[in-house]
């Protein structure tokens, strides 16, 4: 046992108050938490490394019918910088040909005179062209601007191996010469990035027969931005954020279940969430591994609280692991005690209900109302909590939630369905959106007439909310598939992620609107993730419903 985790122990220990004194105090987990941070210690993944060299240089090219009006034209092969001065070849990009995620390491060669004054190299990486041709500077992004990947380093000696100690993800770099002495001459010899992931290809399911081109490619980019995301977490972007929450986990475990098959992932995340809950049991939205095991505090998204219990419950499908499950039942069940606090006396789930709204994701889509989505959501998870609890043999808590599901749905219908126009409204002024329909299938609120009804009419509605990323866009083809419109599930599914890999995506990203490339919700596109867990899912339609996206 590594002496850092013994620490992570004892310091969990020492706050959450293991034992009698925590549960005095209401610590709801107090006797499971260190049992649990073990298991996930025990199900740590090793990372494979792997050494990519670049595959030459490229030049950046203004385009109006590129992706962020930028595009790459490869130019020269790397002899061209590594033959000549760096002073000489002040400003280079050069691409690697794929992305990756890891470490970058270069050397410089001494070719004239002695080394007599420290120099100064801007490297600056990217996942997309644009991130390299955007001024990053005044930043007016609402994130961190230290999330940007431009490193500048002062190296005061050459002829050796020089790493860049932050990890970094990404296809293309930039390298500015910024200060050097006048009195001795230096050359870039070599370059390397040492790309990592747990996610291993030998276990990779073949793609169905029968599968088009343009399905091939949309695959390969899914497998591909899940391997990227696939590090000791599920981690939700590896250029952004590194971190684990509850909603990405979700979606890569499905489209895991299809592809790698590396369970024990999943099992790591599961028991990593729970170990870092909050005293009152519920789950924070996302948790940090560094400098030790951590959460957010403070960050609690009910939506993705629920979606915690679906996931255990597809976990316990794909493995028949009922230790965990079992280990990690009061987890799910807390979850849904804590849901139910929120639904008025006529069983509407009420955000506000005890003062400011609580925090909902669902999507990256200003203006868009979640009232009826997460009625649906809670419907949904009720019916998936339940089938864990007949799983694991507890038939009292299946029963209740069954009857709760049955009530939920019954008042949906009665206080948000509009059978006249054959919509769900959402909100005090009754918003229409894709995701309201979308949430109101998947719990069935509507049956398969009135969910293709439902979809049909939003899809041929002017001024509708539509969804903005592809974390919204998994649940709608979700929706197609259940409610029967599956020539829709998959022109959707070609048009949108088919749409990124026309646009030159290596790996899906977390925000795409083909109305507006430039939609950020961190009011700058460069800060968003170009490789995003949530965007992986498209290998998962395609493998468990071939019969849709591959005949």
């Amino acid at each position: 046992m590594k002496l850092s985790y013994k620490i992570f122990c004892a310091t969990l220990a020492l706050l959450c108050g293991v034992g009698a004194m925590a549960q005095q105090q209401g610590d709801f987990y107090a006797s499971q938490r260190e049992g649990w941070a073990q298991k996930a210690e025990a199900s740590k993944p090793s990372l494979t490394k792997t050494v990519y060299r670049p595959v030459g240089l490229v030049e950046s090219v203004y385009d109006d019918a590129a992706f962020q009006n930028w595009r790459m034209v490869p130019t020269e092969p790397m002899e061209a910088l590594y033959g000549v001065s760096l002073k000489e070849k002040p400003v280079s990009i050069v691409d690697f040909g794929r992305h990756m995620t890891g470490y970058y390491t270069f050397r410089l060669k001494t070719t004239h005179r002695t080394q007599d004054a420290p120099m100064r190299i801007r490297f600056t990486f990217a996942e997309v062209p644009s991130e390299l041709n955007t001024p990053l500077d005044p930043y007016k992004g609402t994130l961190s601007r230290a999330w940007v990947q431009d490193e500048t380093l002062t190296i005061e000696q050459i002829d050796c191996d020089i790493t860049i100690p932050r990890r970094l993800a990404g296809r293309y770099m930039k390298i500015e010469l910024l200060g050097a002495s006048p009195d001795f001459d230096f050359r870039m010899e070599d370059m390397w990035f040492t790309a990592q992931s747990s996610a291993d290809h030998a276990t990779l399911l073949p793609l169905p027969e029968g599968a088009s081109e343009e399905i091939k490619a949309i695959s390969e980019v899914a497998i591909e931005t899940l391997h990227e995301c696939m590090q000791t977490v599920y981690e939700d972007g590896p250029k952004r954020d590194m971190r684990l929450w509850i909603g990405d986990l979700y979606l890569e475990q499905l489209a895991n279940i299809y592809s790698f098959r590396q369970h024990d992932l999943t099992k790591r995340c599961l028991y990593l969430l729970a170990s870092l809950a909050a005293e009152d049991g519920r789950l924070h939205a996302n948790v940090f591994e560094r400098p030790e095991p951590h959460p957010q505090y403070g960050s609690h998204a009910l939506d993705y609280s629920l979606i915690y219990n679906v996931a255990l419950l597809e976990y316990l499908k794909a493995t028949n692991d009922y230790e965990t499950a079992r280990d990690l039942w009061v987890v799910a069940k807390r979850q849904i005690d804590d849901a139910k606090g929120y639904l008025t006396e006529d069983y509407i789930f009420d955000a506000a209900r005890y003062g400011e709204p609580i925090w909902l994701v669902f999507d990256w889509r200003d203006g868009y109302d979640r009232s009826a989505s997460i009625q649906g959501l809670m419907i949904w998870a009720l019916e998936n909590s339940s089938e864990l609890a007949d799983m694991l043999g507890n038939a009292a808590e299946a029963k209740e939630w069954r009857k709760l599901a049955a009530t939920m749905r019954k008042a949906a219908r009665k206080h948000l369905y509009d059978k006249k126009q054959g919509v769900v409204l959402s909100g005090p002024d009754g918003q229409i959106s894709y995701l309201s329909q979308v949430w109101a299938i998947l719990s069935d609120i509507l049956n398969e007439k009135e969910g293709q009804r439902a979809l049909n009419t939003v899809f041929a509605m002017d001024n509708v909310i539509y969804p903005g990323a592809p974390y919204a866009y998994h649940y709608l083809i979700e929706a197609c598939v259940k409610c029967g419109l599956h020539e829709e599930a998959r022109n959707r599914l070609v048009e949108y992620w088919g749409g990124m890999v026309e646009r030159g995506a290596d790996t899906f990203w977390e925000v795409y609107d083909p109305e507006n490339e430039a939609l950020s919700p961190y009011n700058f596109f460069v800060i968003n993730s170009y490789c995003h867990a949530w965007s992986c899912t498209p290998i998962y339609f395609i493998q468990k419903y071939p019969q849709i996206f591959c005949e």
